[in-house]
């Protein structure tokens, strides 16, 4: 990849999971444009879904099953009412007939046209299949792999549909920390603005700033829905929602009636250093409690690790600048996207590759980074911070209780943030020279650790928490 623009890395879904839920789910959508491409979606007359590797061994924890049912009706993760989802799926459940694309109305039997097939497809462990019986008999089928952070790709010889990126000629191609710096030497810039001056060349700054409120509204309505949601959450486990309790014991006094009136009473209320960290947790529990119940999140740069960049942004809002503007939120956003795009393209940000240190470290070394630039820290200081974060994320393992994001994946995100936030003042009290260790080698190195790592420690269920706490019925 030449460059991956900050709304690659930061994308609006669905939870669960990026990997197993948001890039089936966008699996689908592109199979039907293929379909309606190619003059077939009108004549199909049954659809096969196969289902490989991680994402059958976790597939029903994760909601990779419902994931694609919602794909094939052509809903829109981005746009679908939340409270739409699982009746669209009853309905294909109890009536077994799905409306493809929202056009052609099929029999799909779920236990019968979702095949979890066990064995590893080649390219990576989350493989999928779509096959499409047309009228005539032909068979249309596709196989695409989601690679984490909602990333699909195909692996069949087609050329790939070309994209904005591909199509323009970048003024600062950045695809390691090395390049950042060199880049804003020469052109004295923050790392923030070296980032926005590339995606100008993408889009304008209209546009920009119309998705990154988008993001951040996203964002900050999933933390509010969150802190004021109680319950347990769905699945086998009946983990009970912390995050409103939490929320209740910090007591809130002053009236507000939307999120954003929230975070000016936060920001209006003392709070004392033990409650700092009891808020940062807040933040970040509220995310991770609202993608397990398939709420709307943000990938940053994963749902499972979605909680992360919102809860260190959150901090700085509320506890460190009280008079922070859109301009701050933007920056933060910017810097986050290409920390996490240097992750993505130097090593990987999926769990199934690469362990919870791909998720949770990647989004703890995005949230320091923006933290540090947002607190003064020179570029040089940006990347310490997150080669630090990462640095103390190195070989965290995926092994989610049941297949579900919820058992150690929520309570992670808080711990990413909390990481974040430290690796920020260390590097702020640091003289850049004093680095030992950079961001490329830290990223060089988690990669080599990831394929190290003995893939039962990587979103299979089947090797530490997932084994050891025991087999629980989801």
């Amino acid at each position: 990849m030449e460059y991956i623009s900050v709304f690659d890395m930061l994308k609006i879904g669905v939870g669960p999971s990026s990997s197993h839920t948001l890039g089936p789910w966008l699996a689908g959508e592109r199979w039907l444009k293929w379909l309606e491409d190619g003059a077939a979606l009108n004549k199909v007359n049954e659809v096969m879904v196969h289902l490989y590797g991680s994402l059958s061994l976790t597939g029903k924890g994760h909601g990779t099953d419902l994931a694609v049912m919602l794909g094939l009706t052509g809903a829109d993760p981005k746009t679908v009412p939340i409270s739409n989802i699982h009746a669209v799926v009853d309905v294909v459940n109890q009536t077994h007939r799905l409306t493809l694309g929202g056009m052609k109305d099929i029999h799909f039997n779920p236990s019968m046209h979702i095949v979890f097939h066990k064995e590893f497809l080649p390219f990576h462990a989350n493989g999928l299949m779509f096959e499409g019986i047309l009228d005539s008999g032909e068979v249309k089928s596709k196989t695409y792999y989601s690679i984490g952070g909602g990333f699909v790709e195909e692996v069949d010889g087609t050329p790939p549909v070309p994209n904005l990126q591909a199509l323009k000629v970048l003024p600062f191609p950045a695809k390691q920390g090395a390049d950042l710096l060199k880049f804003c030497h020469a052109n004295n810039f923050s790392i923030s603005q070296l980032v926005l001056e590339n995606e100008l060349s993408l889009r304008n700054d209209v546009d920009i700033d119309k998705e990154l409120h988008q993001i951040w509204g996203t964002m900050l309505e999933c933390v509010y829905k969150g802190c004021h949601t109680e319950g347990s959450l769905p699945g086998g486990l009946h983990v009970r929602r912390r995050a409103a309790k939490l929320h209740q014991n910090l007591k809130i006094d002053l009236e507000y009636s939307t999120s954003r009136e929230w975070v000016e009473v936060i920001r209006k209320t003392p709070i004392k250093f033990r409650q700092i960290f009891q808020w940062v947790s807040c933040f970040a529990l509220a995310v991770n409690e609202e993608n397990a119940s398939f709420g709307r999140v943000v990938t940053a740069p994963t749902n499972g690790s979605a909680g992360v960049v919102p809860a260190v942004l959150l901090y700085y809002l509320t506890i460190e600048n009280h008079d922070a503007d859109w301009e701050h939120i933007k920056k933060f956003f910017l810097v986050a996207g290409v920390i996490g795009s240097i992750f993505k393209m130097g090593a990987t940000i999926s769990a199934t590759m690469g362990g919870c240190q791909a998720e949770i470290g990647v989004s703890s070394a995005m949230a320091a980074g923006a933290l540090t630039e947002l607190m003064g820290g020179t570029p040089e200081q940006v990347l310490m911070a997150s080669e630090i974060a990462m640095e103390h994320h190195l070989g965290l393992t995926c092994d989610s209780i049941g297949g579900l994001v919820q058992i150690p994946c929520i309570e992670r995100n808080s711990m990413g943030a909390i990481k974040a936030i430290t690796a920020a003042e260390l590097a702020l009290n640091s003289d850049p020279g004093e680095a030992k260790v950079s961001l490329d080698k830290v990223v060089s190195t988690m990669w080599e650790t990831a394929k190290d790592m003995n893939s039962k420690y990587k979103e299979t269920a089947e090797g530490g928490l997932a084994i050891t706490v025991g087999m629980i019925n989801c």
